[in-house]
């Protein structure tokens, strides 16, 4: 399989996927659950909420971490600042990652065909070819959009609220394909039953 086929089905699993609790690697969430470095500079020291590890058809794909605030709330996630980042395990192509988030918005309902299209094109320019241990993260930023990390170092961002609702619902909302990878990431956070 491909690296663009694999990213284009593996950004969350299909219904076969399975996510170990505590799976994030040391490079991405520390031991003492202190946040990694360019985390702390945007959102400061926000609490790791929670890690876990993608698998899809027996492929480690990514280990996740989630940094958000004590108090975070799940039916309003974008409302507040939170940081997630993924620690990838295998060579995966940007285009397919931008496809495959696509692809999922669309599933979840969020946006119109318009706004998907846009959504899209800003993706396609901003997200990078992964390999073993590149860390990529997205960090929430509440009434202007998604702020993008690559290894630590800033990407660029997309300055529209509504996407970053759309593309952090990719792991947080209840209809995730990625449902125990979710409650991993949730551990400590306050899980609401409305979703996002």
């Amino acid at each position: 399989m491909s690296p663009k086929q694999l990213a284009a089905a593996a950004l969350v699993a299909a219904a076969s996927a399975v996510a170990a609790p505590g799976a994030a690697s040391a490079s991405s969430a520390s031991a003492s659950g202190q946040a990694p470095a360019h985390v702390r500079k945007y959102v400061g020291d926000v609490p790791l909420a929670g890690t876990g590890r993608l698998t899809w058809y027996g492929f480690h794909v990514y280990d996740a971490a989630l940094y958000a605030p004590a108090r975070f709330e799940l039916a309003n996630p974008t409302a507040q600042r939170f940081v997630l980042e993924l620690t990838y395990a295998r060579r995966l192509d940007g285009k397919g990652i931008a496809q495959a988030s696509r692809d999922e918005i669309e599933r979840l309902g969020f946006g119109s065909e318009a706004e998907r299209a846009r959504w899209y094109e800003q993706m396609l320019k901003l997200f990078p070819n992964v390999e073993k241990g590149r860390r990529l993260a997205g960090v929430n930023v509440p009434g202007t959009g998604a702020r993008f990390y690559f290894d630590g170092e800033f990407l660029g961002s997309i300055e529209d609220p509504a996407f970053a609702r759309a593309f952090f619902a990719i792991w947080l909302d209840e209809r995730t394909k990625a449902p125990q990878l979710r409650e991993s990431l949730l551990k400590s956070a306050p899980i609401r039953t409305a979703g996002i």
